[in-house]
């Protein structure tokens, strides 16, 4: 265990899958980032590993088949795959929001039906709220869903899907007509049970091919198309139309924590590598973490590291404390992801020209660092939600 990025008052079980997480992600993770990252391709064996460590019931109860875990585990174990590879931790990001949208907002049915399926492994999730033009405004979604009959047909275009091939289970977030006089309260959540692939994978239904990104690679990020799309009205979260947006806040509130603790996570990867690198290259003579501007620019990113990691902490036991974290998950996700922005550039510098290479591993790392300045909400997005709720717990009593 290195110094950073370390997590008082851990139970022995937390500590245990801690750490054996870190040795799956030291031996089979990172040896094989670079090549897969490269290629593109899904890490089909690495999600194996994790689905038999039960990674992806991490957090589902026992009831259900799951490890019944909190969030404060479930982000520390992100940030250690995120360590590894990123791509990685995006491949359980979405299947853990959804798992917890069911758990928290589902049916009975719901829960019995998915959960346990969701908690091997066996059906994996992804969630949809973006659209084509859409940004940040979620309660201008298009993508429409009309009552007919005993169900709804669906007809629209979704945007940004993580896992969209990969993924069995998605939630989507559409509109419907509630007649409700706020536009968010017109939007429901469906819960869409497909077939992984590409192409229509359902009549109605197509996952067009992966959207060619600068970075996080392998994983694969879709659009989702819905064309007279058929669907029950049991597959609506809840069972009650009009709660989308409610349900949908309340897993991207979660959602923070998890990119905050991917930033801190590749953030602290970025300090080993430099660390190490500048204990290993010489200039006039000497290694240059011997060098007075090297070594500020260590102390500062360590410092960086370690600022982000207790604040993400903060936020997720806060969560499971049952306390509302709106502030604090944004304040987690916005620090983490700016700090995980400069750390890494710093990194690259230290690298010098050799961090341009493809060959060493901080390239990939200046690829992936800002995705998450936009993941889970921009920047600009957290300062509102941080701004609105200081404003409301400080306002003056006139």
């Amino acid at each position: 265990m290195t110094r950073l990025a370390q997590t008082d008052d851990l139970t022995d079980v937390q500590t245990e899958i801690l750490a054996t997480v870190r040795s799956f992600v030291d031996k089979e993770i990172i040896p094989h980032a670079q090549q897969l990252e490269h290629a593109d391709a899904y890490p089909t064996e690495i999600v194996e590993g994790l689905k038999e460590m039960g990674i992806f019931g991490l957090m589902i109860p026992e009831e259900f088949g799951g490890l019944g875990e909190s969030l404060l585990t479930y982000a520390l174990v992100v940030e250690e795959i995120a360590r590894g590879w990123m791509s990685v931790s995006g491949v359980i990001n979405t299947h853990f929001i959804v798992a917890y949208m069911v758990l928290q907002h589902g049916t009975a049915e719901q829960k019995e039906r998915l959960l346990p399926r969701m908690a091997t492994g066996e059906v994996r999730g992804a969630f949809s709220m973006s659209e084509p033009g859409l940004g940040s405004d979620v309660a201008g979604i298009r993508t429409k869903a009309v009552r007919e009959g005993d169900g709804y047909v669906i007809d629209g275009q979704k945007m940004w899907l993580t896992n969209g091939g990969s993924a069995t289970l998605v939630a989507a977030l559409v509109r419907t007509d509630q007649g409700a006089a706020k536009a968010h309260q017109n939007l429901t959540t469906f819960l869409v049970e497909k077939p992984a692939g590409f192409g229509e994978v359902l009549p109605g239904l197509t996952i067009p091919g992966k959207i060619d990104k600068m970075g996080y690679k392998g994983v694969d990020t879709t659009e989702l198309v819905f064309d007279g799309f058929r669907i029950g009205a049991e597959h609506v979260l809840g069972g009650t139309p009009g709660r989308g947006f409610a349900q949908m806040m309340d897993g991207v509130e979660v959602g923070r924590v998890n990119v905050a603790a991917r930033a801190c996570g590749i953030s602290l990867r970025a300090f080993e590598l430099a660390i190490a690198y500048a204990q290993q290259r010489e200039t006039f003579g000497r290694p240059i973490a011997q060098h007075q501007a090297i070594a500020f620019q260590l102390a500062e990113m360590a410092t960086k590291v370690e600022a982000a990691h207790a604040l993400m902490v903060k936020a997720a036991r806060l969560k499971d404390a049952g306390s509302r974290n709106d502030v604090e998950a944004g304040m987690a996700k916005l620090l983490a992801s700016e700090y995980c922005a400069e750390v890494t550039t710093q990194s690259f510098r230290i690298h010098g020209g050799y961090g341009y290479s493809k060959e060493y591993e901080i390239e990939r790392l200046m690829r992936e660092a800002p995705f998450l300045l936009i993941g889970e909400g921009t920047s600009e997005i957290q300062k509102t939600i941080i701004s609105r709720g200081l404003l409301k717990e400080y306002a003056l009593k006139r």
